[in-house]
């Protein structure tokens, strides 16, 4: 169950790591640029840039620092995580592209804790693993 958590974000990871390709007989067009970053609030957005695709704030290192959402093309919120100086640090909420509630969970200094839950597309409780939390 873990590994797919793991897997499910890291599809998200690579959603914003793809390839354009141009046809060679014509022109490549001017490339557009899609991320803005403005007091520290880091904005990509989906060619044409009509809707945000993620969106979060960034620490003076630029990395991630509090919450963090990704979107759809169409602007519904799909998941968001929380971020604490680059590392996963708080809840996290992933979602079906209905708005649904696909799984819930918590992170503490990037490992999964707590209550974890998964959900069916109707909305019904599939699965809740508990991966506790470290010893103080």
């Amino acid at each position: 169950m873990k590994n797919f958590f793991i897997i499910i974000l890291m599809a998200f990871a690579f959603v914003a790591c793809t390839d354009e390709k141009t046809d060679e007989t014509t022109k490549p067009a001017k490339k557009e640029n899609l991320v803005e970053v403005k007091n520290g609030q880091f904005t990509e957005w989906y060619p044409g840039k009509k809707q945000i695709k993620f969106q979060g704030m960034q620490d003076k290192k630029g990395e991630r620092n509090g919450k963090w959402t990704f979107y759809s093309e169409n602007g519904t919120e799909l998941s968001f995580t929380i971020f604490e100086h680059g590392v996963k640090q708080g809840f996290t909420v992933v979602k079906y592209p209905t708005g649904r509630i696909h799984y819930t969970g918590e992170y503490l200094n990037d490992k999964t804790v707590g209550i974890w839950k998964t959900y069916d597309e109707k909305g019904k409780l599939v699965t809740e693993e508990d991966f506790g939390y470290p010893a103080e």
